[in-house]
């Protein structure tokens, strides 16, 4: 959806200052957004398709199992692919398969935010080691603190 507004921003100035509009659910928009949304969608027909699959596509989040999450991913790469507007390119782009990712965490709810922090300390630790002559000071010194905040 953003791909979209920042191709059509270019070359329409009556978009500036409406990022979030197209980006945020409808849900969280106050009235007058959602007006000025309805108006858009209306009067820029590309917008108004890349919303409409920005939409559609958030019901990939209520799906009940991974088979229908995989059959509704694909249907929705396909529905993008056969879409006239050639300013929706990156929908074009995508391969069912690369949205495994997605489909899993469709089925698992789990992302690899643990990781994320675990490498962050690593990379903390081998920040501070810049300075230590042999790997048993380092360890004597950083193991303690480093491994404290971690919980498995």
């Amino acid at each position: 959806m953003n791909q979209v507004r920042i191709i059509e921003r270019k070359e329409h100035d009556e978009l500036k200052g409406h990022k979030y509009t197209f980006l945020r659910n409808r849900e969280n928009l106050s009235d007058t957004k959602e007006k000025s949304l309805d108006e858009m969608i209306k009067l820029y027909p590309t917008l108004g398709e890349a919303y409409r699959l920005k939409v559609l596509f958030n019901d990939l989040w209520a799906m009940p199992d991974k088979t229908s999450s995989r059959s509704f991913s694909a249907a929705m790469v396909c529905r993008g692919r056969h879409c006239q507007n050639s300013s929706i390119y990156e929908v074009r782009q995508y391969d069912p398969s690369a949205l495994d990712w997605i489909v899993h965490f469709v089925e698992s709810h789990i992302t690899n935010g643990i990781l994320e922090g675990i490498n962050s300390k690593i990379q903390l630790a081998k920040r501070r080691a810049r300075g230590f002559r042999n790997i048993n000071n380092f360890i004597n010194r950083h193991s303690a603190p480093l491994l404290s905040g971690i919980s498995i």
